[in-house]
């Protein structure tokens, strides 16, 4: 059975299509007014199957609780109160990233937001292991996030990890580690699940279309491809992948060494050949919807949201001219060829990209150019929201659940008091 997402009602996303306008086509959630510097700080960032089941976005199943805890596991204040808050925090391969948010009609409305680069899965492909200095930097940044979960008068949290710790072998101690240091308790989540909640994150800003879609994932330690059924106003997961490769597990697999352009073009290659073995399987399943008109592509990921301010020709990111936008494939195979054959020190003073990207943005440009070879889309839609924000919706369509059925409940046991 399929997976089937929450209906949208804002059908705008995807009609605007830019060469180097800036304008963005949607935007889900609205900032506050009120943000702090933790909010100031959530841009920085660093580059970085066949499902059989059904699953519907529900409460969180690994929730974080910095504070008491109630009877209920998935809440961190059991009675509903003004002005409280929902909160999503993601600990990826490369950075750590947390959004706190308060509903806004069926939308919502971040209040803080935290972001650091902590590189969780240095050298975990030649190690198989989380290093201790990798761990101190992600307590580190944990600490923070659980300090701003006290302040921000949280109701529902959940807190989720991914490739980093399901592949490591202390994974499961490092867990241990955040709980006992933090209190917050990461879920070490699928890899289809992770899948999951970006396409919830950021299904809305797909291309208008009837034809198939693909969004993709391009992570720090493994890259996720959905394919959507076409047409409908509910995206319906009909086949995925995850495959062990993202923009920190590829770069360290095949080597840092870049020392000059024909050795950096052997080393994309490489990359696009090591990848495009990965993703076979999946290319096999989609090649006949590949031939489908009106295919439709959507990226979220710190290299397509890193490639679009480039074709925008930003002097700095910006989210709102990325989010939403809709580039010419053909416009970011171009940037991937131009950034393959660069140096580090080169590609490090082009902006958007500086030091902390420069080693990793050409994985990301690999995994990106094999992905469209497999899916030949003309456009790429690019999405700086994902996981963070599936989970957000996710916790509050759960909750506006609960409330209807609480409701039900209640106005029956008033009828069957009234017929009585």
């Amino acid at each position: 059975m399929a997976d089937a997402l929450p209906p949208d009602e804002n059908r705008r996303a995807g009609k605007r299509r830019s060469g180097k306008s800036g304008k963005v086509a949607d935007f889900r959630y609205k900032r506050s007014n009120q943000q702090g510097k933790g909010s100031r700080q959530a841009n920085s960032r660093a580059n970085g199957g066949r499902t059989n089941g059904s699953t519907r976005p529900d409460a969180a199943r690994g929730p974080t609780r910095p504070v008491q805890p109630s009877k209920d596991p998935h809440r961190i204040n059991s009675k509903p109160r003004k002005n409280e808050a929902y909160a999503a925090l993601d600990l990826g391969t490369n950075n750590c990233r947390l959004l706190i948010a308060r509903p806004s009609g069926r939308d919502f409305t971040v209040i803080d937001a935290f972001s650091r680069v902590v590189k969780l899965g240095e050298d975990l492909a030649k190690t198989g292991r989380l290093s201790d200095e990798a761990m101190d930097r992600a307590v580190g940044a944990l600490a923070i996030c659980a300090e701003k979960l006290r302040r921000r008068n949280v109701r529902l949290a959940r807190s989720v990890a991914t490739e980093a710790c399901r592949r490591a072998s202390n994974g499961e101690e490092f867990i241990e580690r955040v709980k006992r240091e933090t209190g917050i308790m990461l879920d070490i989540i699928t890899a289809q699940e992770e899948a999951r909640l970006a396409v919830l994150g950021c299904h809305i800003l797909l291309e208008s279309g009837e034809g198939p879609a693909v969004i993709f994932d391009i992570g720090g330690g493994s890259t996720e491809l959905v394919l959507l059924k076409p047409g409908g106003k509910i995206p319906e997961i009909i086949d995925w992948q995850s495959v062990p490769w993202g923009v920190v597990s590829l770069t360290d697999t095949v080597g840092r060494g870049e020392a000059g352009r024909d050795a950096r073009i052997a080393r994309y290659t490489e990359m696009r050949r090591i990848v495009s073995d990965a993703f076979a399987p999946f290319a096999g399943r989609i090649a006949d919807a590949a031939k489908s008109n009106d295919i439709r592509l959507l990226g979220t990921s710190g290299t397509v949201t890193t490639l679009a301010s480039l074709h925008l020709e930003l002097p700095h990111y910006d989210r709102k001219a990325v989010d939403g936008l809709i580039v010419p494939s053909t416009a970011m195979r171009d940037i991937s060829g131009r950034l393959s054959a660069m140096s580090p020190s080169e590609r490090s003073e082009l902006p958007c990209i500086g030091h902390d990207r420069a080693d990793l943005v050409v994985a990301g440009c690999a995994i990106l150019e094999s992905i469209l070879d497999l899916w030949p889309a003309e456009r790429l839609g690019v999405a700086d929201r994902g996981i963070r924000e599936g989970i957000l919706r996710s916790l509050m369509a759960a909750e506006r659940q609960s409330e209807r059925s609480l409701k039900a409940l209640h106005e029956s046991r008033v009828g069957r008091s009234a017929e009585g």
